[in-house]
Parts: C-alpha cells; structure tokens; sequence
C-alpha cells in the first residue's frame, strides 16, 4: 500500500471528509465517493488510513504519565439530567492553586484524542476539565461514527449549560485559582464561543472552527483566540 502524503490528495478528497465529519455523508456514500480518487497507486485503504483518526499511535502523553493526577469525576448537568462524566486532570507537582481549562470536544463525545489535548494542557501547568456531553446517553461509545450519531440526539444547547457547569465546578474546586478559559473543537469551537458570550467571567475561549454567536456579541469579555482555516468554505 502506498504511503501517502498531504501533498498526494485533492482537495475535494479532504471536503469530502470534512462533510462525512459532520454528518452530511453516510459511511457507504463517504467511501463510495472516495474511490473516484483511489487513481495512480492510490487505494481507497489508503486513503482511509490517512483521513480517519489514529488513537492508537498519535497520543502525546500517557494516561498513566506520572507527573500527572488525572482521573474521572462526575458532576450535576444544568439541564440534561444526570451527571456528567469529565476527565479531571492537573500536574501532581502543583502544591499552590491553578487556572483552569475546560476541554471541549467535537461532535462525537470524549474521544482519546480530545482526552489526550486534556492531559497536555494539565502538564502545561493547569487545572482541566474535559466533560462528555454524551453521558446522559451512557458517553462515548468507543468509536467516532457511533459518537456522531448518539451527539445528534442530544439538543446542543443543553450541552451548552453541561460545559457551563463544567466551568462552576472548576470555579468552585479547591485547586483552582478561579481563573478559567476554554478550547473547544468543531462543535467545541461554537461552545467556546457561546460560553464567551454567556459566562462573563470566562478568562479566555480559544475556538478551532465551530459556529459563531449572533447575538449577545457584545457582552463579551473574554479575550478570543480563533482558529478558521483558509480552505474551509465554512
């Protein structure tokens, strides 16, 4: 199988999954689609391979590092009913409080990858918290296309005050400073920005893509860092 390079695919083969990302493909229709590029030594395999997310191999910090105290708690969702599961992480060095982040995912619950951004961040010198916006659903399910489809029947506003209590519960913790930003991905990204607007408290948000606010613009206080790729129509 070739080994392939950014440089090797079209365009249109990374459009067409952005569009199977957010659920306007299905599976069969991604990889039938696909194949129309699968030309020159380039296999369909071979492009899934390159496209779709490697847990296994691209992680960047142990879940078991041991300059980390990193482990799950529950806390009350606002509106969704329940609890929440969160991964709650912070450097076991830290004997004074921390700032916080809270950790937003994309469109498929707590995936390891979105744990391992959680991680990194706690051993730059934070407090985090990663919730699973899942959880009243019985949380992620192990793998992004079943993730995909359980978030779809959640109501995202809901989840918008789970995240917001994700900030309470850091803003009440013993080890926090009460200084507190977000990151958020894709879906997190619209997080960030709504918690912009509705937490006046919010130290930073730092959005990569997701939906902007049209309302409330202006009450905003937090400083915003925001991620939007020059290719991406959206």
């Amino acid at each position: 199988m070739k080994s392939l390079r950014k440089e090797d695919i079209k365009q249109e083969v990374f459009d067409l999954y952005d569009a199977y990302a957010h659920n306007k493909l299905e599976r069969r229709d991604f990889v039938q689609k696909l194949s129309m590029y699968a030309v020159g030594g380039i296999t369909v395999p071979s492009l899934m391979s390159f496209l779709m997310p490697d847990y296994e191999t691209t992680l960047l910090v142990d879940k078991n590092n041991p300059d980390l105290d990193s482990g799950f708690i529950t806390y009350d969702s606002l509106k969704g009913g329940g609890e929440i599961k969160a991964l709650l992480s912070k450097p076991k060095s830290a004997n004074e409080k921390l700032p916080g982040i809270v950790v937003v995912h994309e469109n498929r619950g707590l995936n390891p990858y979105i744990e391992d951004t959680a991680r990194r961040a706690a051993l730059a010198g934070f407090i985090t918290i990663a919730p699973d916006a899942l959880s009243p659903l019985g949380g992620y399910p192990g793998n992004d296309d079943e993730g995909r489809e359980m978030q779809r029947k959640r109501d995202r506003n809901e989840m918008l005050e789970d995240f917001i209590a994700a900030f309470n519960y850091l803003k009440n913790h013993e080890g926090c400073t009460g200084k507190i930003g977000v990151v958020g991905f894709c879906f997190g990204g619209w997080i960030s920005n709504m918690m912009a607007v509705k937490v006046p408290e919010l130290a930073a948000a730092v959005p990569f893509y997701g939906g902007q606010p049209t309302e409330g613009i202006e009450d905003i206080n937090a400083p915003l860092l925001l991620q939007y790729a020059g290719l991406d129509e959206r």
